[in-house]
């Protein structure tokens, strides 16, 4: 199915539960198919797809919630064989990992959303604006600030970062 890992792996930091990335995914594919008349030949069907996955995840029970935490499974992380790291490189960039999707889990969504979509699934600004019905303008502020939270957030500087989170 065209798009099923990038649309499940977005759904997945949206719900922040595998169940619920399941069915988000499947009404986001069973609303397309219904839809897909209203597709215009020529533009994104990238973004098209994305869109119809936020309005989806935006209208469904969570969405508007958003729960700010979820651990990840064990099982979802590759096995690391590489020989020459060491035990305490493999701690240390697991920390970093888990700081970072710590971080990322108290962005606001507004934000998270657009990090998610340029820098993971590293869709054009146009496209971006496009998924969530906002100027591009919007698109490149709150990824800056956005940027600049996260940064606040893994430097540690928790009072500066609340205080962004609170103007957010």
């Amino acid at each position: 199915m065209p798009l099923f890992d990038a649309l499940f792996n977005f759904a997945r930091w949206l719900t922040h539960d595998q169940t619920e990335a399941e069915d988000l995914v499947q009404e986001t594919f069973q609303k397309a198919l219904r839809g897909f008349d209203s597709f215009t030949l020529g533009s994104d069907f990238r973004a098209w797809m994305f869109r119809i996955m936020r309005n989806t995840f935006l209208t469904s029970r969570t969405g508007l919630q958003a729960k700010m935490t979820v651990p990840l499974d064990a099982e979802d992380e590759a096995p690391v064989a590489v020989t020459w790291e060491t035990p305490e490189t493999l701690v240390l960039a697991s920390v970093s990992r888990q700081a970072l999707q710590t971080a990322l889990e108290e962005l606001p969504i507004a934000y998270r959303e657009v990090i998610l979509l340029c820098d993971v699934e590293e869709m054009k600004y146009k496209d971006i604006a496009e998924v969530l019905s906002v100027p591009i303008g919007t698109v490149m502020s709150r990824l800056a600030r956005g940027r600049k939270l996260l940064r606040q957030m893994l430097a540690g500087d928790q009072r500066v970062a609340m205080a962004s989170k609170k103007q957010a």
